[in-house]
């Protein structure tokens, strides 16, 4: 059976650091998780690549935990309305015409129809397993790697808070966080029990992001260190997917439409905390002298023409980097409104103030052209764009009046 779960995720407050969880449901499903993977069978072997796959599952796997959801459409389904009422009741939090300009690091996008934000893991399976199978469902983090148009989202927004935070070690071979955990967060509460997973400590989000978009820096990589997360499926069901099953490639995962991550488990090397804490100290003093960290952006916004993440050393080969091809393009200051193509690290799009979805969505796709014309490469997404561009006013549509 799978644990019951509900309570909320907490530290003993005799010891807030190193942080060491009690007995919650975080860790009863972790625990599971790791019943699970020995039951299937599957030995852990790592992969090569820069991509940092991990790779090899072998032993029978129970059907039911193969089977992904239907794949939703991209718009809503015939008869889908966007002001429902018929919505299932929730313990959480369930907000109509949301603006999520303020969820995000762009400060940019229209409304969600709706923001749910789920009070435990019982309560988004019970919400999602009662929506209609119609309406698209989106789950987001802290909207650091995201541009939501002006439109905004048409469906459910789903967002993870407090009582999916939780961070936490595993029989001292593995740490456990939840997937509205911070990433930097991870990395320094980890480091303090002595687990290496320090390339997370300069990249802005969620742990539910990085096993999504496989995130990554400075040659490391999260498929490199995980082990299986936790998700809860658009039809509401509770599954552990082992990594091998994610299709963990270069900022890409195969995560099933409308799924949502709810925990995760590494498995990374250990090392002393001071060396890890230092070597952290390092990574934020080298990301804060070439990167704009106190403008609005979204991290890196072009994915690297050659495949992998910079890994930081002195030999590091920059010719198919997307800052150095965009600088060749002659697109680094570049402008559209209120956005920019940062003059300190020229893969950085940023709202200077007042910018709109539509500025930088606008700019990125101009910086992609003249990058094209300029060296023949296409330069692809890191940042997703998301929802509806505005309507159009009548002004804006202009007159079709012939002229006098």
């Amino acid at each position: 059976r799978l644990p019951a779960p509900g309570r909320r995720v907490r530290a003993s407050p005799a010891r807030r650091a190193p942080l060491m969880l009690q007995a919650q449901p975080l860790q009863q499903a972790a625990a599971w998780h790791l019943r699970l993977s020995v039951a299937r069978g599957q030995p852990q072997a790592a992969r090569q690549g820069r991509a940092g796959r991990k790779a090899g599952a072998t032993g029978a796997i129970h059907p039911q935990m193969l089977l992904p959801p239907p794949p939703l459409p991209t718009a809503p389904l015939p008869g889908y309305h966007t002001r429902m009422t018929d919505l299932p009741s929730v313990r959480g939090t369930l907000t109509p015409d949301r603006p999520l300009a303020d969820l995000t690091w762009l400060r940019v996008g229209g409304p969600a129809d709706w923001l749910f934000q789920p009070a435990d893991e019982a309560d988004l399976c019970d919400f999602l397993r009662a929506l209609p199978p119609g309406v698209p469902v989106f789950p987001i983090g802290v909207g650091s790697n995201l541009i939501v148009r002006d439109g905004g989202i048409r469906g459910v927004v789903i967002r993870l808070g407090r009582g999916f935070n939780g961070i936490g070690a595993l029989g001292g071979l593995r740490i456990v966080a939840g997937a509205a955990a911070l990433d930097a967060q991870v990395a320094r509460q980890a480091a303090e029990l002595g687990f290496d997973l320090t390339f997370l400590r300069t990249i802005p989000g969620t742990i539910g992001g990085a096993v999504r978009m496989n995130a990554g820096c400075y040659g490391s990589y999260v498929a490199d260190v995980l082990e299986s997360v936790r998700i809860v499926t658009r039809e509401g069901l509770q599954t552990v997917l082992l990594a091998d099953e994610l299709g963990l490639g270069y900022r890409r995962s195969t995560l099933p439409e409308g799924a949502v991550v709810t925990a995760a488990i590494f498995k990374p090397p250990r090392a002393d905390p001071a060396v890890l804490h230092a070597r952290m100290v390092e990574q934020v003093a080298r990301r804060d002298a070439s990167q704009p960290v106190r403008e609005r952006s979204a991290g890196s916004t072009f994915r690297n023409p050659a495949g992998f993440s910079s890994t930081g050393r002195a030999d590091d080969v920059q010719d198919l980097k997307a800052w150095k091809v965009i600088d060749e393009a002659g697109m680094r200051g570049a402008r559209r409104g209120g956005a920019e193509m940062s003059a300190k690290h020229s893969n950085f799009l940023i709202n200077t103030g007042g910018a709109t979805a539509a500025d930088l969505e606008g700019l990125g796709e101009e910086v992609r052209k003249k990058v094209y014309q300029s060296c023949g490469i296409a330069l692809e997404w890191e940042i997703m764009r998301v929802g509806e561009p505005a309507a159009e006013s009548d002004e804006e549509k202009g007159s079709t009046r012939d002229p006098d």
